[in-house]
């Protein structure tokens, strides 16, 4: 930052900021867990927890199809903005990223497995 324009109050509180936020977030995180670990341990007191399976079929579905669209949109912004230069990872990795997990979805036998079921 250049010194002249910015007092040096203004430069302290925009050092904060990120501090503070990613402080404010990891409080935000901790108390999530321990709410849910809790929630857990009361419903197996009570008999009432049901173990959930995690769904990699919707979850790659949906990360591929996020991934992909994100990576198009950053890798065409970056060459309208910087031309074909390093910058361009910024968009292809997520793009690249996104067409693997899609590509996984559609190949991934047990995926067709559960289909035909």
């Amino acid at each position: 930052m250049n010194s002249d324009v910015t007092s040096s109050g203004a430069q302290i509180v925009l050092a904060v900021i990120p501090i503070v936020g990613i402080v404010i977030g990891g409080i935000i995180v901790f108390f999530y867990l321990l709410w849910h670990h809790h929630e857990i341990k009361l419903q197996i007191q009570s008999g009432t927890y049901h173990h959930q399976r995690f769904d990699l079929k919707t979850f790659s579905l949906l990360t591929g199809l996020l991934l992909t669209g994100t990576g198009i949109i950053l890798s065409l912004f970056f060459v309208l903005m910087a031309g074909f230069s390093y910058t361009l990872l910024g968009g292809l990795i997520p793009l690249i990223l996104g067409f693997s997990l899609l590509v996984f979805y559609k190949v991934n036998p047990d995926f067709k497995k559960k289909e035909g079921e």
